[in-house]
Order: C-alpha cells, then structure tokens, then sequence
C-alpha cells in the first residue's frame, strides 16, 4: 500500500481531524467553513476514491493562515486570495502577541516601508497620528515588528477609503485600555522584590488576555448587528 512508502511526515488527515486540530486556536472552525473556503478557490484539496478531502500538514499551514488573516486583520476573501498568491502563506507569520514579543527585531524606515508595501509619505502619516511609534535617537528613526503589521493593517484599511486620520480612535481606545491595566498592576511592575515583579509581569499578561478577548467580542457583536 501507498501508505506504507510514504513518510510519517506526508500524512494526510481528514477534514475532521483538521477540524478538532485547529479548534483551541479558531473556536468556530467548522467542516462547512472549509468546505466554503475551498469553494472560494482559497485551498485546493486532494480526495480520496471516494471524495473524501485529505490535508497535507502545507495545507493545514495555509488554512491557518486563512484563518488568521480572517480574524487579526479582519480582510476579505478576495483580499486574502491575492495576499496567499503574492506569497503571504509562506511568508507571513504568525503575529507575535504579548509580553513574549517584547524583544522584536528593530527595522530602519526603509525596511518597514519595504516589509509593511507602504511609501515613506505614508509611514510619516501614520507616524502623525500615532498609529507608527518609531524609536527616535537622533536623526534616526527605528520600528519594531509589530510597526510592519500595523501599517499593513493601516494600509488594507485605506483601500476602503479608511484614511489615518480615522484610526485615530483605535490608537484613543488602545490607550485607555492600557492605562486602566496600568493602574492595576503598575505598583508590582516598579517593585524592586522580584517574585512581586514576576508576579506582577504575570497578572498583566492574563489582564490584557481577558481585556483583548472582551473588546474582540463587544466588537464582533457590534458587527453582527450591523450584518442584521
């Protein structure tokens, strides 16, 4: 049998088992949702005999990607078709959030601007109204990663003719949402006593978690209002 030739690693699994793999990470991942997004020509599946779907382990990696950009950057499918061919499957990570993301590789304005597709005019721009923050020391000017995704998400915004000056309500509610984490845990964060500062490092990351997930849902509430 094919099976007993072919590597542990080029196992294929079925759309259940890719199904309950993916469900800590995408709570309403569904065999119907694939199905769908395969329809879209976003994934393109071998079958068995039978007609049955079979995932290789790339397969997954592009859905997950699918996912991702569904629900971090909030894009259409015809926008994450056009991402997945320019190469976004292979090539975009997963964002790094939290407090494990603190050390960040920093990009001089040219690399941002190459990674992120945007133009200097534009990274000033977003700059002036808080949405880039770069790290000043002199006459230059240092971003981290996370600056790239920003700027990506600012940019896929703008072609629904969201211009910055808009997002500065979204840069407004970041800031108020950390500053009231601030006043909850700052007092550990400055002690001196490293368990209290451990623990202080650790109350703030499940804080932000649970602040994350609420404003996620408050928001997604809003949107299925607006979807009637």
């Amino acid at each position: 049998m094919a099976t007993t030739e072919a590597p542990s690693r080029q196992r294929l699994l079925t759309i259940g088992s890719v199904c309950r793999r993916l469900k800590a990470e995408f709570s309403d991942i569904s065999i119907s949702k694939i199905r769908y997004l395969e329809d879209q020509g976003l994934l393109t599946l071998r079958r068995t005999q039978g007609g049955y779907r079979l995932f290789s382990e790339e397969d997954v990696e592009r859905l997950e990607t699918i996912l991702r950009l569904q629900r971090d950057e909030f894009l259409p499918l015809r926008v994450i078709r056009e991402e997945l061919a320019a190469g976004a499957g292979k090539e975009r990570r997963r964002r790094r959030t939290g407090l494990a993301a603190l050390a960040e590789e920093e990009l001089d304005a040219d690399q941002l601007c190459e990674r992120a597709g945007i133009t200097r005019e534009r990274a000033r721009e977003l700059e002036e109204f808080g949405l880039l923050e770069p790290r000043i020391e002199g006459a230059h000017r240092s971003y981290a990663e996370t600056d790239v995704e920003v700027a990506i998400a600012c940019e896929t915004l703008a072609r629904f003719g969201i211009a910055p000056r808009h997002l500065r309500a979204f840069r407004s509610a970041a800031d108020r949402e950390t500053g009231l984490l601030e006043a909850i845990v700052a007092p550990a964060l400055r002690s001196r006593n490293a368990e209290r500062h451990r623990a202080g490092l650790e109350d703030l990351q499940a804080l932000a978690e649970t602040a994350q997930a609420l404003s996620e849902l408050l928001f997604w509430r809003n949107v299925r209002r607006l979807a009637g």
